[in-house]
């Protein structure tokens, strides 16, 4: 299509115009300052030279814009758009080199826009873009057509914004009615529960009002009840009292009495005591006396050598007056006065001395110290001494037991105290026999068969002296 050599009104007399002009075109003899463009319309100008400016010979591209064409083509609309607005505004010749590529692409609109028509439904913005480009007569009209067209469709946008606005206003106050009114249905709701809760509770109210009035009669009745109980139980507690006092009166008297008792009965058990130790005393010399009087042949079988065969199996009965040959005594002092008597026989409880004395050791030093020691109480004093220690069979390797001292082994199936009880009862009645134990067993028992039982801790310091 040939192209018309565009319109400049910029254009003076003096200035040569480049081409032939259009048909009907006339010179300009005025220069007319530029058109305020709208932003849309500028945006579509600087898009369009963008898009051709690579296009055109490296020679009719002006210096400031050749580094601008060689950018990439989005980057060439958005960076370089001032640059490519002044050169379009400054130089009429490029404007119009560019016109003539512009005006090949946009093909019949362009055409139409030179001839100075424009179709109607062509896009306003495009048509003001070309006419400024090509600038046939009546161009700045066309641009004052587009911006208005702009203009009233940013109105026309702006109008429909407004009317969707106040469209969704008026739905959101629709709905905002219509929750309301459920609200208020709601609300009237529980307004009648309140108000019928509201009525229970001021039943509820009037009928503790009147428990309550009730209770406090009641319990002014009970505070006065617990009045008169508290004086009777005050008067109750003083007759108490008194009774406790003239009770304790009671028993201090019987406390003293029994003091008085118990001194008189240590008084008298202090004189049967002397009187049966003087009683001994002269028993003994008068049987000291007897024996070397009649001088007496030993005797070869004791008693004690047949308790574990002859009495093993027929343990005799005490005889009836031998409970009357023993007294109860701990005074350790008193076996060496028990041991002067003639004849007499001393019977150890082993393991119950040896592990109150020298407990430490083991069995067999326990064992050897004592039967030791007892060989020489034996020596001194000429008395038969017999020492028990438990153990179900003899214990076999034994040193030999000293002269006058005889060691027993209580048999399987029977406790040493068991053997020393029939030791005692083996022995014939009038002997003095006497038993060196801590057990209270074998003390009781042997007592009542008319034995003298001793604590071990009499025949431990008797072995200490030694």
């Amino acid at each position: 299509m040939p192209l018309t050599e565009p319109h400049d009104d910029r254009t003076s007399p003096e200035e040569p115009v480049v081409g032939a002009p259009g048909a009907g075109e006339e010179p300009s003899t005025t220069v007319e300052p530029e058109p305020t463009l709208p932003e849309p319309v500028r945006q579509r100008i600087v898009t369009l030279t963008a898009a051709v400016l690579p296009g055109l010979p490296a020679d009719e591209v002006p210096v400031p814009l050749r580094r601008v064409a060689k950018f990439a083509p989005n980057r060439r609309a958005r960076l370089g758009a001032p640059v490519i607005a002044a050169q379009l505004t400054a130089d009429p010749l490029f404007r119009q080199r560019v016109t003539a590529r512009v005006l090949a692409d946009a093909g019949d609109l362009g055409a139409a826009v030179v001839e100075g028509t424009a179709p109607a439904a062509a896009d306003p913005v495009e048509v003001a873009a070309l006419a400024y480009l090509a600038r046939p007569r009546g161009w700045r009209e066309l641009i004052d057509a587009s911006g208005e067209a702009v203009r009233a469709e940013a109105d026309s946008a702006v109008v429909a914004e407004l009317v969707r606005e106040a469209e969704q206003r008026a739905t959101r106050a629709e709905h905002d009615r219509a929750v309301a009114r459920v609200e208020a249905d709601k609300l009237r709701d529980e307004l009648a529960r309140v108000r019928e809760e509201l009525g229970q509770l001021r039943e509820e109210a009037r009928q503790l009002a009147r428990t309550l009035r009730e209770t406090q009669a009641r319990e002014r009745k009970a505070t006065e009840l617990l009045a008169t109980e508290r004086g009777r139980a005050a008067r109750a507690a003083a007759d108490a009292d008194a009774e406790l006092r003239r009770a304790r009166a009671r028993l201090a008297e019987a406390e003293a009495a029994a003091g008085v008792a118990r001194a008189s009965a240590k008084e008298a058990r202090s004189v049967d005591d002397a009187r049966l130790w003087l009683l001994l005393e002269t028993i003994g010399q008068a049987a000291v006396g007897l024996r070397r009087e009649l001088a007496l042949d030993p005797v070869d079988t004791l008693p004690a050598d047949f308790v574990a065969d002859a009495f093993a199996d027929q343990p005799g009965a005490a005889p009836a007056g031998a409970a009357t040959r023993a007294r109860d005594t701990d005074d350790p002092a008193r076996l060496d006065q028990l041991l002067a008597l003639p004849r007499a026989h001393l019977v150890v409880d082993g393991y119950n001395v040896t592990k109150r004395g020298f407990g430490e050791m083991s069995l067999e030093q326990q064992r050897k110290r004592l039967i030791t020691g007892l060989g020489g109480i034996a020596a001194q004093t000429g008395d038969e001494v017999t020492v028990v220690f438990d153990g179900a069979e003899r214990i076999h390797g034994l040193p030999p037991a000293p002269r006058g001292v005889r060691v027993l082994f209580s048999r399987k199936g029977e406790t040493a105290d068991e053997l020393i009880r029939r030791l005692v009862r083996a022995e014939p009645a009038g002997r003095p026999v006497v038993v060196v134990s801590s057990d209270r067993e074998v003390a009781d028992g042997v007592r009542r068969h008319g034995a003298y039982p001793l604590g071990a801790d009499s025949l431990l310091r008797r072995l200490a002296r030694s």
